[in-house]
């Protein structure tokens, strides 16, 4: 199943950028065994302000997708729990899983309402770059959870 962070707004060169990449590029290595990967990061831009313009790019990266929201009043999942979303989802045969985050303002509420899950990293607010570090790290550490790895907790 590939594994796709699609996120409104582009990230230049910047420390978040290269941990970002880093955890993509761990995840795919670890994953791919696993059918899990591999795992990108599209960036989307609109040319119009506002979650509905952007809900517009957005759109057509969803077609066919398992979609997750990346929304404060989503679900909080463990990092075990989330491990187990991604593989559950993977072995009913979906073969691309879509999390999205979206702009400064978050998502359109129609993209919200139409993605098949929500996931919220907790009540606070985060920039956008430490959203986009925290998702890939998290399926970096799913994927590890699912190969059998050694996890803090144990």
């Amino acid at each position: 199943m590939k594994l796709i962070i699609l996120a409104v707004g582009r990230l230049s060169r910047s420390p978040e950028f290269d941990l970002v990449r880093t955890y993509i590029d761990r995840a795919t290595a670890t994953g791919r065994a696993l059918g899990l990967g591999p795992v990108e990061v599209i960036e989307v831009e609109s040319r119009k302000p506002g979650k509905v313009a952007e809900a517009e790019v957005l759109r057509p990266h969803l077609a066919g997708a398992w979609a997750i929201a990346c929304d404060e009043r989503g679900k909080a999942y463990t990092s075990r729990a989330f491990a187990a979303e991604l593989g559950r989802i993977r072995d009913q045969g979906v073969r691309r899983t879509v999390m999205m985050i979206g702009g400064a303002d978050g998502l359109d509420p129609e993209i919200t309402a139409a993605a098949d899950a929500r996931l919220a990293f907790g009540p606070q607010t985060w920039p956008h770059a430490l959203a986009r570090v925290m998702l890939a790290e998290q399926v970096y550490r799913a994927v590890t959870i699912l190969a059998g790895g050694p996890y803090h907790r144990d």
